[in-house]
């Protein structure tokens, strides 16, 4: 549970994986692509072989049709992640176990939702089982990872983010910088997969 080094974590009892959105529409060819974004699916398929025996909670955009984000709405983001459509499915190629947790969120037509913890259920299902430390992870680093990180330590969990397992918007280039700087001066704790024993 404890760091036993600097560059050393071992998983145990009150450790999550959560995984942010990783649907086809913010993926190359979706509707709203996160530059690189596929590339870090790989590295989140190495997260979730290290937490098999731990919880795994993946989050996905699960929208109505004429959600507020939508530029049709007056929003800022093209159409995506519409809930029941192609563009809302996992990536194919991420490896999510059958036992994972589905957080659907940004389902209100009136909320933006980028924060896991929008969905009311979320947080309820962290201390049902017995969550203290969530590893934090996906799309996108300057949005909903963001949101998330920040929920999670105003409710006192420990947050480690995976800085070699999120991508940014960048609507402005420095947006996802920003955004990591942010969370850990908020106290996340930046690692990689390599230092997951």
């Amino acid at each position: 549970m404890t760091h036993k080094s600097t560059d050393q974590i071992e998983l145990g009892k009150g450790d999550a994986l959560l995984i942010s959105d990783i649907q086809n529409d913010f993926l190359h060819g979706g509707s709203l692509a996160v530059p690189e974004g596929d590339q870090i699916i790989p590295v989140l398929n190495g997260y979730i072989d290290r937490f098999r025996q731990l919880p795994v909670f993946a989050t996905r955009d699960w929208h109505p049709a004429k959600h507020c984000s939508f530029i049709r709405q007056g929003g800022p983001w093209p159409e995506h992640c519409v809930a029941g459509s192609k563009g809302a499915e996992f990536a194919a190629d991420l490896h999510l176990p059958v036992s994972a947790y589905i957080i659907s969120k940004g389902t209100d037509v009136e909320r933006e939702g980028y924060s896991s913890f929008s969905n009311r259920t979320f947080k309820a299902q962290l201390d049902n089982a017995g969550v203290r430390r969530l590893f934090i992870g996906g799309l996108a680093t300057d949005y909903c990872v963001l949101n998330t990180v920040r929920d999670a330590l105003n409710f006192h969990y420990q947050v480690l983010l995976l800085t070699d397992a999120i991508r940014a918007v960048n609507v402005q280039p420095l947006d996802g910088q920003k955004a990591i700087n942010e969370m850990v001066a908020k106290g996340a704790i930046p690692i990689t997969l390599a230092m997951i024993r």
